[in-house]
């Protein structure tokens, strides 16, 4: 999969499943930016092909129903849709 690169500060590894035109999505971007912390993350409605059931196969390895805004963190930890204080928690 081709992730974006986030820089900021390093709290493990943070994953966020999103789409180009998800609101949600953008207030856990922006939110995962004001906490200066460091992640990656892929627009799945930009994937294509290979890459696309690449990323529905490591998805649904997190969330089966495959929704988004997906944040996955230290591939442990997972968070479906906007929970600002939940990410907050986990990322202090």
């Amino acid at each position: 999969m081709n992730l974006t690169h986030m820089n900021g500060e390093n709290k493990g590894s943070i994953l966020l499943f999103a789409l180009s035109t998800c609101g949600w999505c953008k207030k856990v971007k922006d939110l995962l930016d004001e906490l200066n912390v460091e992640y990656d993350y892929i627009y799945a409605d930009l994937t294509q092909d290979e890459e696309r059931q690449e990323l529905l196969v490591e998805l649904k390895k997190y969330n089966n129903k495959t929704s988004f805004p997906t944040l996955v963190i230290n591939k442990d930890k997972t968070i479906i849709g906007y929970s600002p204080d939940e990410i907050k928690e986990l990322l202090s």
